[in-house]
Formats: C-alpha cells, sequence, structure tokens
C-alpha cells in the first residue's frame, strides 16, 4: 500500500450501507467527500463521532458535502447503532477491511503491551473531482467535526 497524500487521486471504492445498500465514491463526483473510518460501533468515542457528525450533517450538505462513515463491523451491528443513537449518516461495512487498508486506517496497534490489528481513526476530505484535499490521521474526537467543517470550508475558498 502506497501512503496516501493530499493531491493524490482518492481510491474509488463501493461499500454497503444497511439502509442505502451500496455506496460508491466515485458516485459522489461534484461533491464534497468527508470519509471517515472509526474502530467500532456502540463504543464511547465512535458514538460521540458518530452523533457530531449526524448534527452537523445539514451544515455540511449546504456545502455541497457527504459524509461517509467506515468501520469493520457489520450491516447489522451498523443498523443496531443507527437505530439507538438515531443516525442519519452514511455507515459503511468494511468487514473485510480491503478499503481500510487501502487508506491507510487499519495498523498494527499497541496496548497494554499487546500488538494487534485495528483501526486508527482517520478522516479525509475529498475534493468533487475524487482529489484528497486533507488528511487526519490518529483522530482525537472532542472538537473533531468543527475542526473538519472549519477545513472545509477554507478549502472550498
Amino acid at each position: 500500500m502506497t501512503e496516501l497524500k493530499i493531491g493524490t487521486s482518492a481510491p474509488d471504492f463501493c461499500l454497503s450501507d444497511p439502509e442505502r445498500g451500496e455506496i460508491c465514491l466515485s458516485d459522489q463526483r461534484g461533491k464534497w467527500v468527508i470519509l471517515y473510518f472509526y474502530p467500532k460501533d456502540n463504543t464511547s468515542g465512535c458514538t460521540l463521532e458518530a452523533l457530531e457528525f449526524t448534527s452537523a450533517e445539514d451544515e455540511f450538505k449546504e456545502k455541497n458535502a457527504v459524509i461517509l462513515a467506515a468501520s469493520p463491523d457489520s450491516l447489522r451491528s451498523h443498523t443496531n447503532f443507527r437505530e439507538k443513537h438515531n443516525l442519519t449518516i452514511n455507515l459503511l461495512s468494511d468487514t473485510e477491511k480491503g478499503v481500510l487498508e487501502e487508506y491507510g486506517a487499519w495498523q498494527l496497534k499497541k496496548m497494554y503491551g499487546r500488538e494487534y490489528m485495528g483501526v486508527v481513526r482517520s478522516t479525509f476530505i475529498i475534493d468533487p473531482d475524487g482529489m484528497i484535499a486533507y488528511i487526519w490521521t490518529k483522530v482525537k474526537v472532542k472538537g473533531h467535526v468543527d475542526e473538519v467543517m472549519t477545513k472545509l470550508e477554507e478549502l472550498q475558498g
């Protein structure tokens, strides 16, 4: 896997949302895409992030931006997550972890002296032409949605 950089073409993908079916990055051309990867449905940080993106979704739509949230959880898990927290953003299932790997969000992690593969919370802004406009890795949830909105506004001039 080559490391993705600002100004390079975003790798295309198609992943399923439990209610909206298959969603492909290439189908979003002409819009700004906020693509974020998160570790697990119904965990505290992931829930907070999803709730904050959901509450800001209309503001992103006004700026011609769509939010795509992806994790390795199953479609059933995403359905439960969406219903439990009244989420409206797209929840994409990458159980095979191919897209996570392609975007560099599936990495070796360490906790309590143990090594394991897991999701590194990451966010990408992809411009209407399908190019990577900005990247955050090892995202801290608190304040992140505001940070993304500010950067999107800056990129849009």
